[in-house]
């Protein structure tokens, strides 16, 4: 499963939720009918019977929600789609999801921390790093990361430790 997302409320009196998506375009969570809500380890399915785009969120009416009381019980679920269903990355390029919790390394071996979560500046994206140092932020530039293992859960950057200080 990849997660796209996390139901945050209720929206209005009909059993529809409202989802702050974890996707690079706000949209993209409207492609797939069916999500997967749950936690981390436990996914059920739920059709879409309708979403869109709603300032900053998706609001959406699932399948067997059929008031404001059952949509609040939802509040905090994660929402996912199958991998499979997911279009195939081109070289280099990496779902947010993959990346979160992967550790942090620079050339020199220095552990930073895991990625705790990404965010999107427009010209590029930023890890957010918590760690050793805090929170530090790294620009996902090709002149910063160096490489992105996926099999080992590990990202090197050209970065210094004396950087943080």
């Amino acid at each position: 499963m990849v997660v796209m997302g996390k139901v945050v409320a209720a929206q209005g009196i009909q059993g529809w939720v409202k989802v702050l998506t974890f996707t690079e375009h706000l949209d993209s969570l409207l492609d797939y009918e069916t999500w997967y809500v749950g936690n981390e380890t436990t996914w059920r399915p739920i059709q879409v019977l309708e979403a869109n785009v709603h300032g900053k969120l998706v609001v959406a009416k699932l399948e067997g929600i059929p008031d404001r009381t059952a949509a609040e019980k939802y509040k905090g679920q994660l929402i996912a789609v199958s991998r499979d269903s997911m279009p195939p990355q081109e070289e280099g390029e990496y779902y947010w999801s993959d990346l979160i919790g992967m550790s942090v390394v620079n050339m020199e071996g220095d552990a930073f921390g895991v990625v705790d979560s990404l965010l999107e500046t427009g010209s590029n994206d930023v890890l957010v790093v918590k760690g050793v140092y805090g929170e530090m932020l790294l620009p996902f530039i090709k002149s910063v990361i160096q490489q992105v293992s996926l099999a080992d859960k590990t990202i090197r950057v050209d970065w210094q430790a004396d950087y943080l200080k």
